[in-house]
């Protein structure tokens, strides 16, 4: 069974993060979306909100598992059989920056990378423009899956 994990903070999941986890499903038999927990990070959603808004968004797909964890994300591979891991590219610098991690995720264990381009539609959104929307009280909602609504 090829299992991969899509990492990542979610805060909130986007439309960008949407489109790489439905393409993502049709590569491999079970998509793991994991975030990860930082406790140095200051969250605009809560931990158990962003994982509802990624379960609602994927609800009856029983391709994708919504977990949580801490730590590196390799030792969370290794620890549950996971051999790949997804990431999404938006544009150069995001090639460059996941470069080097997937390089040092390789030093580190026998996981592989596999990097989607983000649709064009959606190489624009990044989770901290949407926060930045919200905060002054924008028009988030063309940014988001429909699961994600502001409390």
């Amino acid at each position: 069974m090829k299992r991969a994990i899509f990492p990542g903070s979610f805060d909130p999941l986007t439309l960008g993060h949407f489109d790489v986890i439905s393409r993502g499903v049709a590569l491999f038999d079970e998509l793991i979306i994991a975030i990860g927990i930082n406790s140095d990070k200051n969250y605009m959603f809560t931990l158990e909100e962003r994982k509802k808004f990624i379960e609602d968004s994927f609800k009856g797909n029983s391709k994708v598992k919504v977990v949580t964890y801490k730590g590196l994300t390799v030792d969370f591979c290794i620890k549950n059989d996971v051999k790949f891991i997804l990431r999404g590219l938006r544009n150069p610098a995001d090639f460059e920056f996941e470069k080097a991690i997937a390089h040092t995720n390789r030093d580190l264990a026998p996981i592989e990378t596999v990097f989607l381009l983000t649709a064009a539609s959606t190489s624009y959104i990044s989770s901290s423009i949407v926060r930045d929307v919200i905060r002054n009280n924008g028009d988030y909602t063309k940014l988001v899956p429909k699961t994600v609504r502001v409390r």
